[in-house]
């Protein structure tokens, strides 16, 4: 399930000024962990597209280390989500589809979405770099990495039953 958030001020996280980043990034948090309450509350089994986990160790630590947020701004921001977070429940599997830079820039092409046109290989490149560094971190859930390079589970029936039956081998009550 992934909620389509826009922030109703800013652009989005490829063309961030620095004046921005803070109340952009913050402006997420909020939606990701209202996002996250709701998934919480839901009685039954959920899939989530985007954490708030990712939304503060990827896209806001990218910011930072690209320059759009500010030292100050970084660590306020840092500090307040690690509070946060620590009084979320954490999922019980995280699936990270890890794929070369190639391959996520034909998906992002064939998705079609005109503010995403944009988007040059090496943002996706520095994204990439950090998912594979918190990933390597993670420990609050299992992960289960599917290479995705060469995949196609959205066109090809194979392909997604094979992600399936990656995925019920870890959590026995998924259905298709």
């Amino acid at each position: 399930m992934k909620p389509t958030l826009k922030t109703p001020t800013l652009p989005t996280s490829t063309t961030i000024c620095s004046a921005g980043a803070f109340n952009h990034k913050s402006f997420f948090l909020g939606k990701r962990l209202e996002h996250h309450r709701q998934l919480v509350d839901y009685p039954g089994s959920v899939v989530q597209d985007r954490t708030v986990y990712e939304d503060a160790e990827i896209f806001a630590r990218n910011l930072y280390t690209q320059g759009a947020m500010n030292q100050r701004d970084w660590d306020t921001y840092s500090r307040l989500y690690k509070a946060i977070s620590a009084f979320l429940p954490p999922p019980n599997l995280i699936i990270y589809l890890k794929a070369d830079v190639e391959t996520l820039m034909r998906h992002i092409s064939q998705r079609g979405r005109d503010y995403e046109r944009s988007i040059q290989p090496d943002y996706v490149a520095r994204l990439n770099h950090l998912y594979d560094a918190w990933i390597e971190d993670w420990t609050l859930c299992p992960v289960l990495t599917i290479p995705m390079d060469g995949f196609d589970f959205q066109h090809n029936a194979d392909h997604y039953e094979q992600i399936v039956q990656h995925v019920r081998a870890r959590v026995p009550q998924v259905k298709a």
